[in-house]
């Protein structure tokens, strides 16, 4: 009796320690797969909300606002290959692409997918990055289909379709190379015909890069404009797109006080574009010049005409304000603008005052 129970004993001890090593391995397989799932994605995000007073055609409003709450995953699937997803949850789903990088080196990538498309300097770059808490200037809002254009829609600067890119010459070139959708993000395509998107960037010295940008499409209307009445909804129109400009940003500045490294930067653009017989024009300077610790001043003088063709239908900004960055990707900003009006232009001249505060990871 006891050496059957001493077997017994011995039996269940072995078969305990069987259990928990395979337990103790599939535990570790499981942290292993866990780690190198983490490893491999990564969260970003960032909210912008604050305040904004306006007295167009005399009457005042103010108004809290939160304007964008961004939240994306870039998952790294192989060392050539990743995807990405990003959600705004103040308005719709903006980008879903995945990119994968052909050559050893950075010579040819492609993307696939709904993404910032590449006309323009301003339009690929995120809202964190811009100095302005408008964003972006009136051209680039306009001819980039970032919304004022009604014959085009709210499209955020996204579209849908097929990207080639790459840096050649030691990344002192830089070429992207699209083939879009024209219609926008979220939205399937009205017309038969596809857009095509050419950006060439050279970077001659550290810190200057020069651009050149252009659109040939036709787009679909999904609505009426008053400075271009002959096009109407559901028309098929010529829309086609130009921009060149340049940025200059100097060595790092570090205060005392800031968290990183940032640079004096100025960048100019202009930009035009014709939808059907009419024509539009405009252009931008904004400069962001680090005075003390993680102060900056920020400055901008912009204009846009919508319609060449017809005088009244022209805007210009001027613009001069702060910012202090009080965390790496965070800031406060106040800006004050006064907005000039062509005689079309349904309000007058009027003075806007805009504070901010940006929350990003």
């Amino acid at each position: 009796m006891a050496t059957r129970l001493i077997r017994n004993a011995t039996l269940a001890v072995a078969l305990a320690a069987l259990s928990s090593t395979a337990a103790m391995g599939q535990e570790t397989n499981e942290a292993d797969w866990m780690k190198d799932l983490t490893s491999r994605i990564t969260l970003n995000g960032y909210a912008q909300g604050g305040w904004s007073y306006q007295d167009i055609n005399g009457q005042k409003t103010n108004t809290y606002n939160l304007k964008r709450t961004l939240l994306w995953a870039k998952a790294r699937i192989t060392d050539r290959w990743s995807f990405l997803f990003m959600h705004d949850f103040s308005s719709v789903v903006q980008e879903f692409y995945t990119d994968y990088r052909i050559t050893d080196d950075k010579a040819l990538s492609v993307r696939l997918g709904q993404f910032k498309h590449s006309y323009s300097m301003e339009n690929p770059l995120s809202p964190t990055q811009l100095e302005l808490i408008d964003v972006y200037s009136q051209a680039v809002l306009y001819l980039a289909g970032e919304g004022p254009d009604p014959l085009n829609g709210v499209n955020y600067g996204r579209d849908m379709g097929l990207m080639v890119y790459g840096d050649l010459l030691s990344d002192h070139l830089h070429y992207e190379l699209a083939l879009m959708s024209g219609q926008g993000i979220n939205r399937r395509d009205l017309n038969n015909q596809k857009d095509f998107i050419a950006k060439l960037e050279v970077k001659p010295i550290d810190g200057l890069r020069i651009v050149g940008s252009g659109y040939l499409g036709t787009g679909c209307a999904v609505n009426t404009a008053a400075w271009n009445p002959d096009i109407k909804v559901g028309d098929n129109y010529k829309r086609n797109r130009y921009s060149i400009g340049g940025e200059y940003k100097s060595a790092p500045y570090t205060g005392s006080k800031y968290k990183e490294p940032r640079p004096l930067s100025i960048r100019a653009e202009w930009l035009g574009g014709e939808d059907g017989e009419v024509g539009s024009r405009g252009g931008y300077v904004t400069a962001a010049i680090p005075v003390v610790d993680a102060l900056d001043i920020v400055a901008s003088g912009e204009t846009f005409d919508r319609n060449t063709k017809v005088d009244g239908w022209d805007q210009t900004n001027l613009t001069i304000g702060l910012q202090y960055w009080y965390y790496k990707k965070c800031r406060l900003q106040l800006q004050y603008t006064r907005c000039m009006c062509g005689e079309n232009i349904s309000s007058q001249d009027y003075n806007w005052i805009q504070a901010q505060v940006q929350v990003a990871f």
